[in-house]
C-alpha cells in the first residue's frame, strides 16, 4: 500500500473516532441547552400567569366588589383572570397551554384531567415539593410541562369553597353548588401547570448540531487537502525522484543526474547521503576499469 494512502486512511481513522466523540458530546450539550432554554420560557410563563393572579387580587377585585352584591363577576377570580389572559397568547401560540388543574374546582373547565390529576397527587403526596418539571407527548408533538402547587394559604378562599351555605348567591347562580367545596386551609388542591413545546428549541439545537459537524467535517477536508499536497510536494515526489535516479543507477546509467540537496532537512539529508553513495559508485566502477 502506498505511503499516501497509509496516512489518509489512519488520519480518517482517527477523524471519525474524533468526530464521533465531538458529536455524542456536542449533541448531548446541545439537547441539555434546548431543555433548559424550554424550562425557562416554562417559568417566564408561570410568573406571568402568577403576576396576573396578583394583578386581579390586589387591583381588579376591590374594584369589582361592589358588582360582586347583584352578579358574581368570574373576572374577579384570580384563576379566571390568569387562564382568560393565557387563552388570549394561545391563539397566535396554540401549542402552548397553561391550566389551573383541580381535584375539586367551581368552574368545570379547571377540572383536573387523569395526569393532570397525577400531577396534584404528586404534591399531596410531596407537601414540601415546590415544583415539579415533566415531559408528556401531545398532538402538536412533544412538550415540558412545569407544574406549582396551588395551596390554600389565605382563609378568605374559604368563603366561597368550605360549604354552599356560606358561599355568595350570586355565584351559587353562576355554578353548581356540587362543586368546589369542601376546601381546607392549606390544603393543595390544584396545580398550576404550564405547557411549552420542545419542538423549536430542538430544532434550533439540531440545526447547530449539523453546523457545527459540517464545519469539522470540512476543516479536516481542508486540512487533509492540505496535508496531502505538503507530503505529496515535500516528502513523496523527492522520494520518487530519488527512486527514480536509483533505478536508472541500478540499470548501469551512471551518467544520471544528482539530486538536489534541497527541501526538508531529513529529505535533504537524505539526497545527500544518496549523492555520496552515487559518486562512491561511479569512482569504484571507474577503478575497475583501469
Amino acid at each position: 500500500m502506498r505511503l499516501l494512502i497509509k496516512i489518509n486512511l489512519v488520519m480518517v481513522l482517527v477523524f471519525a473516532a474524533g468526530l464521533a466523540i465531538a458529536g455524542v458530546l456536542s449533541y448531548k450539550l446541545l439537547e441539555n441547552n434546548a431543555r433548559s432554554e424550554v424550562i425557562q420560557q416554562a417559568r417566564i410563563m408561570m410568573h406571568s400567569a402568577q403576576a396576573v393572579r396578583a394583578y386581579t387580587v390586589n387591583e381588579v377585585r376591590p374594584l369589582l366588589n361592589e358588582g360582586m352584591k347583584t352578579a358574581f363577576l368570574p373576572q374577579s377570580v384570580p384563576a379566571y383572570a390568569a387562564t382568560q389572559n393565557f387563552d388570549s397568547f394561545r391563539k397566535q401560540n396554540p401549542e402552548y397551554s397553561y391550566k389551573e388543574a383541580t381535584l375539586n374546582p367551581t368552574n368545570p373547565r379547571d377540572r383536573a384531567t387523569d395526569w393532570e390529576a397525577d400531577v396534584v397527587r404528586y404534591f399531596r403526596d410531596k407537601p414540601d415539593a415546590k415544583e415539579l418539571i415533566g415531559r408528556r407527548d401531545t398532538p402538536t408533538g412533544p412538550s415540558v410541562f412545569l407544574a406549582q402547587p396551588l395551596q390554600i394559604k389565605n382563609p378568605e378562599c374559604l368563603t366561597c369553597h368550605s360549604v354552599p351555605s356560606a358561599a355568595p348567591k350570586t355565584m351559587m347562580k353562576l355554578y353548581s353548588a356540587d362543586n368546589g367545596f369542601g376546601w381546607k386551609l392549606q390544603e393543595i388542591i390544584g396545580a398550576q401547570i404550564v405547557s411549552v413545546p420542545t419542538s423549536i428549541a430542538v430544532q434550533k439545537a439540531n440545526s447547530a448540531f449539523y453546523l457545527f459537524m459540517g464545519s469539522l467535517l470540512l476543516i479536516f477536508l481542508v486540512m487533509a487537502a492540505m496535508l496531502n499536497s505538503l507530503m505529496y510536494f515535500i516528502v513523496i515526489r523527492p522520494i520518487n525522484h530519488i527512486a527514480t535516479v536509483a533505478d536508472q543507477m541500478s540499470t548501469g546509467n551512471l551518467d544520471a543526474p544528482e539530486f538536489p540537496e534541497s527541501g526538508t532537512r531529513e529529505v535533504a539529508n537524505l539526497a545527500a547521503s544518496f549523492n555520496r553513495m552515487r559518486r562512491s559508485l561511479v569512482k569504484s566502477m571507474e577503478m575497475l576499469k583501469d
